[in-house]
């Protein structure tokens, strides 16, 4: 009540009860931003934006953080972290991760609203009154030429949202029949359907197994020298013929890649759990990139 009477009194307001109410927004939530400012926010959700267009397939997961899970699942929020989702989308073009939070949320409008996302966040503060904070926006894209498409799947939904507690994003290539390049990049209805469905399976994979790499190629020099040291020490004392030891260590770093690496991981979500490199083979796709993002993660 003091707030109000104090937004009527001003002197920018002059008791004109539309110009009060922006009045209260502005500095209400300037006062509550202070007070929740800093607090520990470790709960939260993902939220997702794909774009399958003839301009090239793009793909953003947003991670926005609360303090409580029961803020999180409100209303106010996830339609909050659908429209950073979606901006962050519109935003991101052909380029890579958008890094600079800060500028992003100052300069990027909300695409329902047209509202800033900074002003976004800042109401949402205002009415749930917990600590909020844009933790990461990640990107996955093709080009106009491409032969790919994107799918993603988000795990631990909240209530009537398409946002949740992690999500992850597939790209996945369909080959040319003939094996060759050529002008055929655009893909039959069929094609992207079988893509898609791959893509999406994988997507679901992704978040159950949490594979680090694409494949072998991938995983960075130092990680597989560190772990063939490791292995090499356990065979320290093994008494066997080098060329033994080699053979073992190789077939370890199999087992090593089949860990990490999603080409190689059996898949969780076909009958039987083949190798995923061999399902994408019999289908004639090729994982090109993914992407995960969750609130543990």
């Amino acid at each position: 009540m003091l707030e109000c009477k104090k937004a009527l009194a001003s002197p920018d307001v002059n008791n004109d009860l539309a110009l009060a109410q922006e009045w209260l927004r502005k500095h209400s939530s300037q006062k509550i931003g202070s007070k929740v400012a800093g607090r520990e926010a470790l709960e939260g959700l993902v939220g997702v934006c794909i774009d399958n267009c003839d301009g090239g397939s793009r793909g953003v997961l947003v991670k926005v953080a609360s303090e409580t899970d029961f803020a999180s699942r409100s209303e106010v929020f996830t339609g909050l972290v659908q429209e950073i989702a979606d901006a962050a989308a519109a935003a991101a073009g052909d380029g890579g991760d958008i890094v600079d939070i800060p500028t992003f949320l100052a300069n990027t409008q909300s695409i329902t609203t047209g509202k800033l996302l900074s002003e976004c966040l800042n109401d949402a503060v205002l009415s749930i009154r917990e600590n909020i904070q844009l933790d990461s926006i990640v990107t996955i894209g093709t080009t106009p030429s491409s032969r790919s498409v994107i799918a993603g799947y988000v795990h631990g939904r909240a209530p009537n949202s398409t946002c949740g507690t992690s999500a992850a994003l597939v790209e996945v290539e369909v080959l040319p029949k003939d094996g060759g390049g050529g002008d055929d990049a655009v893909l039959s209805e069929e094609e992207k359907s079988v893509a898609m469905e791959a893509a999406k399976k994988l997507a679901m994979h992704v978040v159950a197994s949490n594979p680090l790499y694409l494949n072998p190629e991938s995983v960075p020099v130092d990680v597989v020298e560190k772990e063939r040291e490791i292995l090499m020490e356990k065979m320290t004392d093994s008494n066997k013929p080098p060329e033994i030891i080699e053979k073992i260590i190789s077939g370890q770093l199999r087992k090593f890649y089949e860990g990490i690496c999603l080409t190689e991981q059996s898949h969780l979500v076909e009958e039987g759990n083949p190798k995923i490199s061999k399902v994408m083979k019999g289908l004639g796709l090729v994982v090109k990139d993914f992407r995960l993002v969750g609130m543990s993660k």
